[in-house]
């Protein structure tokens, strides 16, 4: 009932069509605000959720996912399927048939070759793709002629729908990219900030960290579309001056991840502006915990990297202890009240993938004591713990949030009550999330003991982002520090069983082995501390209408529906 009344709101604006149809730009300006601003434009570039969102905007996949986590046609003619023959009767390919007459915003010819492409430049193993894991298992992408493209897999896969499948994974344009593969990708600025894209808009200026200004793609497939003519992402500021802006002050129309405590929310919706909207998908607040050593006293290119084994925290009995001490129903209650649930795990959903694991719900301080009493770590004067010469001290990371500031401040309290003296350090967002390989602060590079953060997976199968914590995914400088893997966990079980997983056909099978993979990561080594199972909220203006939120893909993945309410 809860998920219900929250999907309300959004289910409501969605349901307000316009009039008539207009002519393409005909409604003006469209103004977004996302706190977190973008730093990039090439999703492959970042893993950061903002600037996959910002891209999306531009970039398109062969399909997305819906609403329900269904998947819809965008850049294919349709669904690839057992019946139409798309998906090979043997598992190992799947053949997608590409939209006639799709063109590019520069006015060429979008075709199988750009697909390809894109392909190849994730997997160039000198490029640190940031979306390596939607390429798990693909052995390699072939155009078939201009309107056909086939991936072929290692081995069977009864899923085949992840690469080029949701935001996370768009089309890049070959004749734009092609010079900018391997070690030279990040380098690429002209490309990785204003690519040719497909989408109902096209980028006209883009300032990192700053603002993008888009125009309406003048090649954009449907004639009608988009009814704005200009789309403006301003970043910056905080969540609450992002969410004030369109439900108080009406500066904006869309206020994007405004993660906010609830009597925040209510006292700005009852400006009568805008609405608050809210899904549940698969995101979770975690904390992430270094298994490396971030020491500044190791040499550049070897802090938080697999040569240096964390001196405290690969102390299994540590981590637990740090799990064990906090108390997630209070955190959720004071956090995200009836957009939140506490969780155990890193995968919430889909039902048949969801753990039982719920230990981890009901605090317990003492029991985090005796832990670590049993493992030798012996309190000190001041009451904080030491073994073999080790202070427990760590430094816990996050992101310039109001939200994130109250838990790491209750967290720090709880730690404290066990032993454990931590330091709390916070970043601005659109640094922490963003993809530059020179700065040391982002959540990729890791150089502190333990930081929260949330983010998701597109649709409804996890499997490709468990994979994100195989041992080949651990950011480092090889790979241009864009691996998935912040935690740095390495298990050649885990990264057994994924491989095993691809073969696996039967779903409850499949279900059965994700959700050991997630206890594995979570219950049974605390590498990844899950807290929050949030709802994914944006504020949306009561002027702008068609916007469906979308917990399974971007929020903006229909920003060529909406329009402006004439009122």
């Amino acid at each position: 009932m809860r998920l219900k009344c929250l999907m309300l709101g959004a289910a409501t604006m969605a349901l307000t069509a316009p009039a008539a149809l207009a002519e393409r730009g005909a409604d003006g300006q469209v103004n977004v605000i996302m706190w977190q601003a973008p730093s990039t434009m090439n999703p492959y570039m970042s893993a950061g959720t903002k600037d996959i969102i910002a891209s999306s905007i531009a970039l398109e996949p062969l399909a997305s996912f819906t609403t329900e986590g269904t998947i819809e046609p965008r850049l294919a003619a349709e669904i690839p399927s057992l019946d139409n023959g798309g998906i090979a009767k043997d598992l190992k390919s799947v053949t997608w048939k590409l939209k006639p007459g799709v063109k590019w915003a520069d006015g060429s010819p979008f075709t199988a070759a750009d697909v390809a492409f894109t392909a190849a430049y994730c997997l160039d193993p000198n490029g640190g793709c940031a979306q390596l894991a939607k390429f798990e298992g693909v052995e390699k992408v072939e155009a078939v002629d201009e309107l056909t493209v086939k991936i072929s897999f290692v081995s069977p896969r009864p899923d085949p729908f992840s690469a080029f499948v949701g935001a996370q994974s768009p089309v890049l344009q070959k004749a734009q990219f092609q010079n900018c593969t391997g070690e030279k990708a990040p380098t690429c600025t002209e490309q990785n900030f204003n690519p040719q894209g497909t989408g109902a808009f096209k980028v006209a200026e883009f300032r990192t960290n700053d603002t993008i200004t888009f125009e309406a793609n003048p090649e954009y497939r449907d004639a009608a579309k988009p009814a704005f003519a200009r789309l403006v992402v301003k970043g910056g500021g905080d969540s609450a001056a992002a969410a004030r802006a369109v439900l108080e002050t009406g500066e904006f129309d869309y206020a994007w991840n405004t993660q906010l405590a609830p009597e925040v929310i209510a006292g700005m919706e009852a400006a009568g502006k805008g609405k608050n909207v809210a899904a549940f998908g698969s995101l979770v607040e975690r904390i992430h915990v270094n298994l490396t050593d971030p020491s500044s006293d190791l040499p550049e290119g070897e802090r938080s990297t697999a040569r240096h084994p964390h001196p405290i925290l690969t102390d299994a009995a540590v981590r637990k202890a740090l799990s064990m001490a906090i108390d997630r129903q209070l955190l959720t209650e004071i956090g995200y009240g009836p957009a939140g649930r506490p969780t155990c795990n890193l995968v919430p959903a889909p039902a048949a993938w969801a753990s039982d694991n719920t230990e981890c719900l009901a605090q317990d301080i003492e029991g985090a004591k005796a832990l670590l009493d049993q493992a030798g770590w012996v309190a000190g004067g001041d009451g904080i713990r030491e073994k073999d010469g080790k202070r427990l001290k760590l430094v816990f990371q996050s992101s310039v949030n109001a939200v994130r500031q109250d838990f790491q401040a209750l967290i720090k309290q709880w730690w404290s009550e066990i032993g454990v003296e931590t330091e709390l350090k916070t970043v601005d967002p659109s640094v922490f999330f963003g993809g530059d390989a020179g700065s040391p602060d982002t959540f990729q590079k890791f150089y502190a003991d333990v930081e929260m953060y949330a983010n998701n997976f597109e649709g409804n199968n996890p499997e490709p982002y468990l994979a994100r914590q195989t041992c080949d995914k651990i950011p480092g400088p090889e790979n241009q520090w864009q691996g998935e893997n912040t935690s740095r966990f390495c298990d050649p079980e885990f990264d057994r069983m994924i491989g095993e997983m691809t073969q696996i056909v039967d779903p409850a099978e499949r279900g059965a082995m994700g959700k050991k993979l997630n206890e594995m990561l979570t219950r049974d080594s605390n590498a990844v501390i899950p807290l929050v199972y949030r709802g994914t909220a944006s504020a949306v203006s009561n002027t702008l209408g068609g916007v469906k939120l979308n917990a399974w893909d971007s929020e903006l993945w229909n920003v060529a529906d909406w329009y402006r309410v004439k009122q």
